[in-house]
């Protein structure tokens, strides 16, 4: 098992649910997320920046 840690991109949702579904689902395009936070938010283009560190499974 290795861990990454990544910087994602997302658009803002109409609602914090809608806005963590999608957070969660662009993670695991990643691999598994440990934890993740929301770093920044730019208004003015409707981004967040999501910092997570996710695991992924070792090629043996």
């Amino acid at each position: 098992m290795t861990t990454h840690f990544i910087t994602a991109e997302i658009d803002l949702q109409e609602t914090p649910t809608e806005l963590q579904k999608v957070i969660e689902a662009e993670l695991q395009k990643q691999g598994e997320p440990l934890r993740w936070a929301i770093t920044s938010v730019e208004v003015a283009q409707q981004k967040a920046t999501v910092e997570a560190v996710v695991t992924t499974a070792s090629a043996e």
